[in-house]
């Protein structure tokens, strides 16, 4: 019982860290992406102002949170509906062969192939 409370604990410490760091990585590059652009979703067009600046996320147009160049060029401002929609967008593009430059064969496989020739039998 002991053990697995001190595995816990380290858990809880890491989990705590990770959250730590986020949020410092995130306020530099929040705070600049909200001075460089307009307070407008880049998608759906919705307006923020101070009381539901909350909603309005920086999303990094590669992906990659830790490529934040100052002029923003790898941000845009998307509110959490949109924000949410992008990254299920490059999920799917990634979990269903997306990612990869290989050129992929046609898919040959005809399911109704023969199909013709058992309806003349049943005839």
């Amino acid at each position: 019982m002991a053990r697995e409370q001190g595995n816990t604990g380290k858990l809880d410490r890491l989990l705590q860290e990770q959250r730590e760091y986020i949020a410092k990585r995130e306020k530099g590059y929040r705070e600049k992406a909200l001075k460089l652009y307009p307070w407008i979703c880049g998608r759906c067009a919705r307006e923020f102002t101070r009381s539901n600046l909350s909603e309005l996320t920086v999303h990094h147009v590669n992906h990659d949170h830790d490529y934040n160049p100052p002029d923003g060029s790898n941000w845009e401002l998307l509110c959490l509906y949109c924000h949410d929609e992008e990254h299920n967008k490059f999920e799917s593009y990634i979990s269903y062969g997306g990612g990869s430059d290989a050129k992929r064969e046609a898919a040959t496989f005809n399911p109704f192939a023969g199909l013709k020739d058992a309806m003349k039998d049943r005839k």
